[in-house]
């Protein structure tokens, strides 16, 4: 099973940008979700995704960051606007599936999308 995310970059504070993931060698995903990580802090939950298309947001990027997906590719997206300096991080892909029908459900992740934001 391997996350690709890919779009991340270098960016001016109040520009938009969007950050992809792409699963293959998955059987199925239930909930997908972008982390991010700033340099000395915690990773934290940005947004999550269910395969019904339920999203919930962290209150800091509420109304700013639209997280979406393509259950048919396997991909998901997360549309980030309005950036601030401290949106400045790693940001990382989660999946929640199974790689084969048999298996049971652990969690997957990718290798990260460096975001800076510049003030």
């Amino acid at each position: 099973v391997q996350l690709v995310e890919s779009g991340g970059g270098l960016v001016q504070a109040g520009r938009s940008l969007r950050v992809s993931c792409a699963a293959s060698g998955i059987f199925s995903i239930n909930t997908m979700g972008w982390y991010r990580q700033a340099p000395g802090k915690r990773r934290e939950l940005v947004a999550r995704i269910t395969s019904g298309g339920s999203a919930n947001y962290a209150d800091s990027v509420k109304g700013r960051f639209t997280i979406s997906r393509d259950n048919a590719n396997n991909t998901m997206y997360l549309q980030m606007n309005s950036l601030k300096p401290e949106d400045t991080a790693v940001y990382y892909c989660h999946a929640d599936g199974r790689s084969k029908w048999y298996e049971r459900s652990r969690d997957y992740w990718g290798q990260g999308a460096r975001v800076t934001v510049s003030s």
